[in-house]
């Protein structure tokens, strides 16, 4: 009996082993394709280019190159591209529901569907598929892990996913890249994306338009009643738009409507204030912003009217407007029209601590979880660098997980990261750039384990050493709650002989663990940087400091030696800028080094 029992339980298992094995699908065996792309004629330009970015990327992790057919007529195994493709496999497999952006990853007897809606849910599903199954990475442009396995085999997959953000930008100059940004999925309007390859979220005027599409210049002289009265009377230096003035918004709707026209790819136009203060008390507008106790009621006023007016002739365009310092909080009456768009900035937080739980960013979090509840599209503008030192250390990494989840679950569904956007070689920018295009992908993914991921993946055997550097500023930033803005002096109690020296040491631990693989050793260098800058800017205090502490000085005697070490090392990577205003040519002004 129990011999029996023994027979029929090792035959099942067989049996089941022998289910698993059929039902896995392999791609490659001994660098050699055994199963084919497959995207059929009549696929949009993104799903072919898809098929090929799918074809290239098997071709350098296996050493097999899988042809692609476009006649449905390849037999199994099979991964097929597109929605188009994915029906050979399951007539009734559908994509609907899925936005834009959303995506399909999933096994059918011996074929793997990977599939998308338009433009770029295809294409995102191939990237998904490569990032989670194969181990690809893109870490910067030029930088990727691209993992080496001649043997390729897969066993059940079953993956739907619908990004919660829209609009996914990480606003620095590294990010423009239009490989870098399409294979990590960000989509904003300044990435570098055509649209046979997705496209991207493009925005007519960007921001800060009133006098853009009003210019003052042109209008002013005969129509000053068209921009703000302030003290009694009407200015534009400094000033705003009469938001109540109809004759004004006429002209501004013609003007607007003008250049959505020469802009056929627009998906929004900004209608915002512009980047200062100065709105307009005149009776009429004061007495819409009392009643609403904001400014922002006559703001979204005239923007829901405009939005009106455009919405016949442009039906597939969102008119988006800032709320942003003397209008961040929201009307108490008036709601924004289902194609208006809301961006909250962040402007005057703390940087370094949550906008969700801690006291100094209470104000935005009440007014984030406001306009939360009105908003039909919000979207945020955060600020992720120090736009005074770009080159300078910015301790904000520990919260941007926690601030892109406290976003997302108050209704956010566009996130805009704004950093060094004017320049190379800013403090951690690949670092940056990659961990927030991840989380606004995934909000839900752990930033501390991303950030591990990064710096093991794009330093190697110096990783260790660089995270250690990162724990060290971060450490004794978050040990000492100070505030941290976006526009600091380096005079941060944080940022003593004893953090730099530790910090420092780190950096060059990290330089010695690559000291044979010259391309990661340049990429420590780089990373060095911020330090350098960091004593420069400090350099006298930092000496005195050294010598009261009996610390030993690890930059040398010659500060001109280092700052010509530093401008080699700028020269190498690009850097144009030291800040948001300041070009490089600024930095030795900036620095005041001893001679």
């Amino acid at each position: 009996m129990h011999d029996t029992l023994k027979r029929i339980s090792i035959g099942l298992l067989c049996t089941l082993a022998l289910c698993v094995s059929t039902m896995a699908i392999e791609i490659a065996h001994d660098g050699k394709s055994t199963a084919t792309i497959v995207c059929v004629q009549g696929s949009s330009p993104p799903q072919l280019h898809a098929a090929r970015e799918l074809q290239n990327f098997l071709k350098e992790v296996t050493g097999a190159e899988l042809p692609i057919d476009e006649t449905g007529t390849a037999p199994s195994p099979r991964i097929l591209v597109g929605p188009r493709s994915a029906k050979l496999a399951d007539p009734r497999s559908a994509v609907g529901n899925l936005g834009d952006e959303g995506l399909i990853i999933r096994t059918v007897g011996k074929d793997l569907i990977l599939a998308g809606d338009e433009p770029r849910g295809t294409l995102y599903a191939v990237y998904t598929f490569l990032e989670d199954q194969v181990g690809c990475r893109w870490w910067a442009p030029g930088a990727s892990t691209i993992p080496r396995q001649p043997n390729l085999t897969f066993a059940k997959l079953d993956k739907r996913y619908i990004p919660p953000v829209e609009y996914r930008e990480p606003f620095w100059e590294t990010a423009f890249d239009g490989e870098w940004a399409l294979r990590n999925k960000a989509n904003g309007a300044h990435a570098r994306l055509t649209p046979e390859v997705g496209g991207k979220h493009a925005i007519a005027g960007f921001v800060h338009t009133f006098y853009p599409l009003l210019p003052p210049a042109k209008y002013f002289a005969d129509h000053p009643e068209w921009y703000s009265e302030i003290d009694g009377q009407r200015k534009h230096e400094g000033g705003q738009l009469c938001l109540t003035n109809e004759e004004m918004r006429h002209e501004f709707v013609k003007n607007l409507k003008a250049l959505l026209r020469k802009n056929p790819h627009a998906t929004q136009a900004s209608v915002s204030q512009n980047d200062w203060n100065g709105n307009c008390t005149c009776a009429k507008c004061k007495a819409v912003d009392q009643e609403e106790g904001s400014p922002a009621g006559s703001i979204l006023r005239f923007v829901n009217a405009v939005a009106a007016d455009i919405e016949e002739e442009f039906p597939k365009v969102a008119i988006s407007t800032l709320a942003y310092t003397y209008s961040e909080a929201p009307p108490k009456i008036t709601r924004p029209r289902d194609n208006v768009i809301i961006w909250l900035c962040t402007m005057g937080c703390s940087y370094n601590l949550p906008l969700e739980t801690h006291d100094r960013n209470e104000r935005f979090a009440q007014n984030l979880i406001a306009w939360g509840k009105i908003a039909n599209r919000l979207y945020i503008w955060d600020y992720v660098t120090n736009f005074r030192h770009y080159l300078f250390v910015h301790p904000n990494l520990r919260v941007l997980g926690p601030n892109v989840r406290f976003f997302v679950n108050n209704s956010v569904t566009g996130i805009f990261e704004q950093g060094a956007y004017g320049t190379l070689g800013a403090e951690m920018m690949e670092l940056r750039a990659w961990v927030l295009a991840k989380l606004l992908w995934d909000p839900t993914l752990d930033d501390r384990k991303l950030i591990e991921e990064f710096t093991h993946g794009y330093f190697g055997a110096a990783g260790p050493h660089v995270l250690a550097y990162i724990d060290t500023i971060h450490d004794v930033m978050q040990a000492g709650q100070q505030p941290l803005g976006c526009y600091e002096e380096p005079d941060r109690r944080f940022m003593n002989i004893e953090t730099l020296t530790a910090a420092w040491a780190h950096l060059k631990q990290a330089e010695a663990a690559v000291a044979s693989e010259p391309v990661i050793r340049q990429r420590v260098l780089d990373a060095q940087m911020p330090m350098m800058y960091a004593f420069m800017i400090r350099w006298q205090d930092m000496k005195q400091q050294s010598i009261a502490k009996n610390i030993a000085w690890p930059m040398g005697n010659d500060p001109q030696a280092v700052l010509a070490d530093y401008k080699a090392r700028a020269a190498r990577i690009g850097i144009t800028r030291v800040s948001e205003p300041h070009t490089f040519d600024k930095l030795e002004e900036m620095l005041k080094l001893p001679r």
